[in-house]
This record gives C-alpha cells, structure tokens and sequence, in this order.
C-alpha cells in the first residue's frame, strides 16, 4: 500500500532539513577554518621595497597598501638583505612559522605588546616589534618565523 502524502511531506521536510543545516555546518567550518590567514606551515611571500625612508610592502590579498616595517624590524631588513643588488628597489621576502630548506634567520618570539609582537634575532643580536598586520597571515604569532631575502625575479 502506498504512504499517503500527509506522511510523506513531514518526512521529505525532515531530511531536508538535515540536509541543509549539514551543508551550512559544512559552509561554516570551511569558512571559519580559513579565517586568520594560510596554515603556519606555509611559506609566504611579500615584496618589500624602500619608500619614504623605511621598507615597506603590499599585498592586495590581505588588504595591505605601503604597510610600514618599524620599530627595529628595518634594520632586521637591512641585515636580510646586505647580498641583495638592488634591494631597495624590491626583493622577495619568504617567511614562515616553520623551519624551510634555505632560510637565511630565525626570528624568536619575545612577547606581545600594543597589539603586536616583539621578536628577536640572535645574530646579529637585535629586537624588533612586528605590527597587528601580522594577524592577517596568522591567527596568533608564531614561536618562530623563518625568513629569507632574495632578489626579485622579474
């Protein structure tokens, strides 16, 4: 005997139901999931160039225009980039929160502080803070950042 339609509606209406929330669920996680910026295993790269008397970067995909390094993070730079030709004009910069094949310094987190994060390089010995913008590649600061100058390749 067939089921009436009087009991097939509330049942077809359930699953439904269940279907969508899986997949809202699904959508959720997905997008939460990415939120804060590429896994801290992954290398990343910017291109820093000089510009008003400090290195500077832009990266369109996180919202960043002339995002300023300061607070002894320049001369960090300057120390990176001594081998570089031309660096002020540009150079790639990679870094990440894990160690990759050819990283030039490793970079120590000290502490945080006005929304950023100090890190420290042991050789040569020097201090720098790193600004909020760090939160756009992370969801909080890496114990290490791995980084490594070279030039552009254009």
């Amino acid at each position: 005997m067939p089921t009436p339609w009087k009991v097939r509606w509330p049942v077809l209406t359930a699953v439904l139901s269940a279907l969508l929330a899986g997949v809202g669920v699904w959508g959720y996680m997905t997008w939460a999931g990415n939120q804060g910026g590429p896994p801290s295993n992954a290398i990343m790269v910017v291109a820093p160039y000089w510009y008003n008397g400090t290195w500077v970067f832009d990266d369109p995909a996180v919202g960043l225009r002339r995002e300023p390094f300061v607070a002894g993070i320049p001369e960090m730079i300057d120390v990176l980039v001594k081998d570089v030709d031309d660096a002020k004009n540009g150079f790639r910069l990679l870094f990440s929160g894990r160690p990759f094949p050819g990283h030039q310094k490793k970079l120590t987190w000290l502490r945080g502080s006005s929304e950023g994060n100090y890190y420290k390089l042991d050789d040569p010995p020097m201090e720098g803070w790193i600004c909020p913008a760090m939160f756009r590649y992370y969801k909080t600061p890496p114990e290490a950042l791995y980084v490594k100058a070279e030039p552009l390749r254009r």
